[in-house]
């Protein structure tokens, strides 16, 4: 579990599957991340708990300390395809516009950086998303390349292990 000032992160499992749905059949929330179908979150979940157990790393549930309201997601997710670790965020609408995707997303890199000793992490964020860009921006990403996740077409951010380190 990783803490913050206002957030707390765990492990997804697939007793996340409603949430995880209603997260993403918002309309604003599925334009980049697309939706799901009770079927498809379960598949997805175990995925991830299944990337946890063999990576020892996967995608986070976000909560709010103080009430423990599921509010989005976060976390690392390994892409085979790439040979990279990205870091994902992704908010419940609700919550947009507080700080919590920069927030929960600096704990995950410090994670990731320093625990798992990861040496860069990328993070694919899909044309127009302006607000995740921003996010990346913030958290010191450069442009990397132009690529295609899930038949869309992104741009790749990358960060160093050095360069965050020396922010």
């Amino acid at each position: 579990m990783i803490t913050t000032e206002r957030l707390r992160l765990r492990p997804l499992t697939e007793a996340d599957a409603d949430w995880w749905v209603g997260l993403h059949a918002d309309e604003e929330v599925g334009r980049f991340v697309g939706g799901y179908t009770p079927e498809q979150a379960a598949a997805r979940l175990r995925a991830i708990q299944d990337q946890w157990e063999r990576r020892g790393h996967g995608l986070c549930a976000v909560e709010l300390r103080a009430t423990g309201q599921l509010i989005g997601r976060s976390g690392l997710n390994w892409w085979e395809q790439f040979d990279e670790t990205e870091i994902g965020w992704t908010f419940a609408r609700a919550h947009w516009g507080r700080g919590y995707a920069t927030e929960a997303a600096e704990a995950v890199l410090a994670w990731g950086f320093g625990t798992l000793r990861l040496p860069r992490i990328t993070a694919m964020i899909h044309h127009g998303n302006t607000a995740s860009t921003a996010v990346a921006s913030r958290l010191g990403f450069a442009r990397l390349r132009e690529d295609t996740v899930l038949d869309r077409p992104c741009t790749v951010f990358a960060l160093d292990r050095e360069d965050f380190a020396s922010r």
